[in-house]
């Protein structure tokens, strides 16, 4: 059943995508920058979910995914000389999302294997680190514009890519964690000694998150890059793997409606306190504050577990969970 509605919430996301499309040019510039914005800001949260949420683990150095991603697809596109507007472009630019999400799942891979036998404090250290590796090595190569950029890409992302991109990603994650593979990864993320002890790989189950989540911050990336038409490695640094964790922490790890409403407050906040400047990113880290002191499992997070438990008589009230 479950399955089932996923299937639907697919068709119709994908659907509305299309139709809300073709009404783009009619849409504010500014407001339709703060949409695309939110996008891609679900698509990051979403995949860093799968790993910090899901699968248990501190990553620290998503943005760093994200670069790879962009600057590959970027060099796709470019090399292939796709031009913004050009219907017969798409094809090929969804095999440059897709070579720059297989890059970032193959680099993913080469830092997972090793560095997800660290866990806790040294995983997150390890991974903040490898990111701004990353970040320092693409501004050090001369045919990725080094640190004056890459620009002229060409601007093909629109509504449709990007929030196609979001609902197949809710999608896959929504069934994932409802198989075999999803009761791996919380079993792992619960008591990974526990999880061994039964025949529950947890090296391998965090490397696959690990991997699906790279691969599509590198999809997320090359949308951005698409959208902005100009990256640059400063665009990538350690303040965007935050700003990302941030989503997740204030969705509450390990649920996909929290990260979404958190991924589109996040992005809209700093937008809507414009208005007054020099106070604005004040104003954005005290209702941080106030958010983590009142709700520090997140929007969505534990606690409405636990209430569910409560009613069905499983737990009783003073018990721990």
């Amino acid at each position: 059943m479950k399955r089932h509605r996923s299937k639907i919430f697919l068709g119709v996301a994908v659907g509305m995508a299309g139709l809300i499309a073709l009404f783009e040019g009619q849409i504010n510039p500014y407001y339709f920058q703060i949409i695309m914005y939110i996008g891609i800001n679900i698509i990051l949260a979403s995949s860093l979910n799968l790993i910090n949420g899901f699968a248990g683990q501190f990553s620290l150095g998503h943005a760093g995914f994200m670069s790879i991603g962009a600057y590959t697809s970027a060099l796709i596109t470019s090399s292939l000389k796709l031009s913004a507007g050009d219907a017969s472009a798409y094809p090929l630019f969804l095999l440059a999302l897709l070579g720059g999400g297989l890059v970032a799942s193959v680099f993913g891979l080469l830092v997972g294997i090793p560095s997800l036998r660290l866990k806790g404090d040294y995983l997150a250290i390890t991974t903040l680190g490898l990111g701004e590796i990353i970040r320092v090595v693409i501004q050090s190569l001369d045919f990725l514009g080094g640190a004056r950029g890459f620009s002229g890409i060409a601007k093909i992302s629109n509504f449709f890519w990007v929030y196609a991109t979001v609902a197949l990603l809710i999608y896959l994650i929504s069934n994932m964690i409802g198989s075999t593979y999803g009761k791996g990864f919380l079993a792992v993320k619960d008591d990974e000694v526990a999880a061994e002890a039964i025949g529950i790989g947890g090296t391998r189950y965090k490397i696959i998150a690990f991997v699906m989540g790279a691969f599509f911050a590198g999809v997320a990336g090359g949308l951005y890059a698409h959208f902005v038409t100009y990256i640059n490695p400063s665009q990538f640094g350690f303040l965007r793997s935050f700003e990302i964790v941030v989503m997740v922490v204030v969705g509450g790890m390990g649920s996909i409606i929290g990260v979404i409403l958190a991924a589109v407050l996040l992005t809209i906040l700093p937008e809507a306190l414009r208005t007054i400047a020099q106070y604005r990113m004040v104003i954005y880290a005290l209702l941080l504050i106030i958010i983590m002191i009142s709700r520090p499992q997140g929007l969505f997070g534990a606690r409405v577990k636990w209430k569910k438990l409560l009613r069905r008589g499983k737990i009783a009230p003073g018990d721990r969970v």
